[in-house]
């Protein structure tokens, strides 16, 4: 049985920086407002003609320049995790497939929100454990921007656009452990994106076709999610929570994140997030923390990382890679 390993990773984001004071200018609210109940400074938003598929496109980029050793001749999987497709149909991986010129290569959208990163993540380790698959990029990209109500004051300011990828081959040792996966399908309503239907589970919906989260519920849930699942993660790759190096949790609120450290005790300093400098930009989160944490020079060979994404749905997943 062949074994995952992540072996490269690169991120991209749009050139339009958004700072606080966009947001002064049309909303009764200040950047210390915005920083002291979000911790975000900065996010970026994409133009009216740049999309989810464009963004993966100059990740792939990044990824290449970061690590000029990579050859994309082989990839036999795209899986993109994303709810802001280019379109509904076609997928932005058949798209990918398309624009990056790889012929053999199977592709696959995954919808899981902000969980939907480690999803595919747990998705590539099957498909390369099953023996079907053997070499496979994993997206996580969003552009937010095109999805935000920006009339809500309590949640126009936290979302960003971004792209992250990561190459995940077929390797005798492999990097990539044991997975988590989970779901609380009844918190559907606290945080949609509206379609067709006009209510989940007798709610009526907003039909906007914007970002409808109740930001009090989703927090709550979260914090008591992932500092459940911490230690069952760690515990399942054999491993205590002080041999975990790093902790790299979806980026929703840098609240969120001091509360799940608080909770659990896991030290805030050995956390990577991207919220700070690029928003919540979901499925991409993850990867931007992770990239930042690596061309930084924190993460380090051998290092122990756990991931775990949580959100739409409600759902969760998670896994521990060994870096290097």
């Amino acid at each position: 049985m062949a074994n995952a390993r992540l072996t490269a990773i690169g991120m991209a984001v749009p050139q339009k920086q958004i700072t606080n004071a966009y947001f002064e200018s049309f909303l009764e609210t200040t950047d210390e407002w915005i920083v002291s109940r979000t911790g975000i400074k900065t996010r970026y938003h994409t133009e009216s003609d740049e999309f989810t598929s464009d963004l993966c496109v100059k990740a792939i980029q990044n990824l290449q320049a970061t690590y000029p050793e990579v050859n994309l001749n082989g990839v036999d999987m795209i899986l993109v995790s994303t709810v802001t497709p280019d379109q509904p149909m076609p997928s932005v991986a058949c798209r990918l497939q398309y624009k990056l010129s790889l012929p053999q290569a199977g592709a696959l959208d995954v919808y899981a929100a902000c969980a939907g990163f480690s999803y595919a993540i747990v998705l590539a380790k099957g498909l390369i454990s099953a023996g079907t698959h053997r070499k496979i990029l994993v997206f996580g990209a969003e552009t937010l921007s095109k999805i935000t109500d920006f009339t809500d004051r309590t949640s126009c300011m936290l979302f960003g656009d971004a792209a992250g990828v990561v190459l995940v081959e077929a390797d005798e040792t492999g990097n990539v452990g044991e997975c988590i996966t989970g779901a609380s399908g009844e918190g559907g309503p606290d945080l949609y994106l509206s379609g067709f239907t006009t209510e989940i589970d007798g709610q009526p919906l907003k039909m906007n076709h914007t970002i409808v989260q109740n930001g009090r519920k989703v927090f709550k849930w979260a914090v008591t999610k992932v500092a459940e699942q911490m230690p069952i993660l760690a515990a399942k790759n054999g491993l205590t929570m002080d041999e975990i190096d790093w902790f790299v949790p979806h980026s929703a609120n840098l609240r969120i994140i001091e509360a799940i450290c608080n909770e659990t005790g896991f030290p805030l300093d050995k956390t990577l997030e991207s919220i700070v400098d690029f928003g919540n930009t979901s499925s991409a989160s993850i990867p931007l923390a992770l990239y930042q944490g690596v061309v930084k020079g924190k993460v380090k060979k051998g290092d122990k990382i756990m991931i775990i994404g949580f959100g739409g749905g409600l759902a969760y997943a998670g896994t521990v890679i060994t870096w290097g």
